[in-house]
């Protein structure tokens, strides 16, 4: 059956959502919502449930039971697979109702929201459902009288915190291996765009999941978050999100069980453009992309551009006119390149990075501004800021906005101390004909992600993951399974 159109779908009214706890909608203990504002237009979306701590309790009292009953965790991986497998048709068959659902919650433009979040939610549900079988425990290499085997066992109940920039894919990053592997999820997405989530976790009812086994709690994360954190029958968390969030997920480790907490945190990825690049006029589109698509909203976004100073003019030139050139507006209307700002209090951070920059002697060579004021909505031009020094605000903290830092640099190993020069480690990029160097940028570059002579892409089947404080753990590929499991032994006396 043909899906409606992006207007049709655009006009629908969202009905209010409770949490998804034990297979159905719920509003909660005290029933209390929060509003939804739509980044698109700054009005009234709909209302989701604003949960408090007794509502956390009930989805991990859920999660545990089913876990301990083995309505999942004992359920045949072939069987897990087939159900993983159909959710993964259910939500490529409800594409474009999921991605326009999720642009108005968040303000992603169409055209990423539907490659990004739920086609590649859909894959990545399919990568880990065909993961499933072919998983295989190892025999030890004892004495002959001794048998040493290795199981991997689900760990039990997964916490998980996702952020609203990507809340399906990175969402789905956390979902589909920690279900795979025969856990139980209780997942808190941001309270600014949780209403795609809400959806996935219904048709993961409808695909075979069985009740408990998946739960989505709405609300504030002062309050769901650090309940979720503090739970004593949680196992682990895995988060993505701010570098403050992170740290009190930590603290709340030690105050509770002790749980294990993987967390994919902030970036300030340095993408360095040497003169040697084998294309530079490609290099500067990809790198206006790799900073200014979705607004800047990206974890991995090279916010920080390194040129080498004998190009220095030219190529900033020639990546302020790709600035320049992006179409900024409805993320609904097929044609906008780039979409809004995720919430007002987002866009006016924005703002004040650039007007610190020019204090600290930044030259803005386009954007900065709020535009589009008559839609109501919340959208900005891509910046670009030259001349920005390693001790800048700019060059040293996380933006998050369509806002770009442009440093020189002389040579190979100013490169890689400036790229190294903050507490971040998440990615990097580096555009070099001389494959010499590119082998010693990649081993100098500090972060989980290096890409060369292109920037972004990286698929499924690598894993992401951060140094520093850009966090610790994987998500993507088959690493990600290791989060998500126990290793047990078993020792046996022939």
């Amino acid at each position: 059956m043909d899906q409606p159109s992006i207007d049709a779908l655009r006009a629908q009214a969202v009905a209010p959502r409770g949490h998804f706890i034990n297979g159905a909608y719920h509003f909660g203990e005290t029933g209390a919502q929060m509003e939804v504002l739509s980044p698109i237009d700054g009005q009234p979306l709909t209302q989701i449930a604003d949960g408090i701590a007794a509502d956390v309790d009930a989805a991990v009292r859920a999660a545990r039971v089913a876990f301990e009953d083995g309505r999942w965790s004992r359920m045949s991986p072939s069987t897990r697979k087939n159900v993983l497998l159909k959710l993964a048709d259910l939500i490529e068959g409800r594409a474009l109702e999921l991605a326009v659902l999720g642009v108005r919650d968040n303000g992603t433009e169409i055209n990423m929201a539907l490659k990004a979040e739920a086609y590649s939610a859909a894959a990545t549900f399919r990568y880990y459902a065909e993961a499933i079988d072919k998983l295989y425990g190892q025999v030890a290499p004892t004495s002959e009288d001794v048998l040493g085997l290795i199981h991997h066992a689900p760990v039990g109940v997964v916490g998980a915190i996702v952020p609203w920039n990507f809340p399906l894919m990175i969402g789905s990053w956390k979902i589909a291996p920690a279900l795979a592997m025969g856990n139980s999820v209780v997942l808190k997405p941001s309270e600014t765009a949780s209403l795609s989530l809400l959806k996935i976790a219904e048709l993961a009812a409808e695909a075979g999941v069985p009740d408990g086994v998946f739960n989505v709690i709405t609300g504030k994360g002062a309050m769901v978050g650090e309940a979720l954190a503090l739970s004593m029958d949680v196992d682990i968390m895995v988060f993505t999100g701010s570098g403050g969030t992170g740290r009190r997920l930590l603290e709340y480790s030690a105050r509770s069980n002790l749980k294990r907490c993987y967390l994919e945190l902030g970036g300030k990825s340095a993408n360095i453009v040497f003169s040697d690049a084998p294309d530079l006029a490609e290099a500067a589109k990809v790198s206006a992309a790799g900073i200014f698509r979705n607004s800047g909203q990206v974890c991995v976004a090279g916010s920080r551009l390194l040129v080498q100073e004998d190009i220095y003019e030219d190529f900033v030139t020639e990546i302020t006119r790709h600035a320049q050139a992006f179409r900024v507006g409805d993320p609904l209307d097929l044609n906008s390149q780039i979409g809004a700002v995720h919430s007002l209090p987002e866009l006016e951070a924005n703002l004040r990075f650039v007007t610190q920059a020019e204090a600290e002697g930044a030259e803005r060579r386009t954007g900065g501004d709020r535009i589009l004021t008559d839609t109501g909505g919340y959208y900005m031009a891509p910046t670009v800021m030259a001349g920005v020094k390693e001790t800048d605000t700019l060059f040293q903290n996380e933006v998050f906005g369509p806002v770009l830092a442009v440093t020189p640099f002389k040579d190979e190993a100013e490169a890689i101390r400036l790229a190294n020069a903050t507490v971040y480690g998440l990615a990097g990029g580096v555009w070099t004909a001389n494959l010499s160097r590119a082998h010693r940028m990649i081993a100098g570059i500090r972060a989980g992600v290096v890409h060369v002579n292109t920037y972004g892409g990286a698929d499924l089947t690598v894993p992401l993951g951060g140094v520093g404080q850009s966090g610790n753990g994987h998500d993507k590929s088959l690493h990600a399974l290791e989060k998500y499991t126990n290793l047990k032994t078993a020792w046996i006396k022939l």
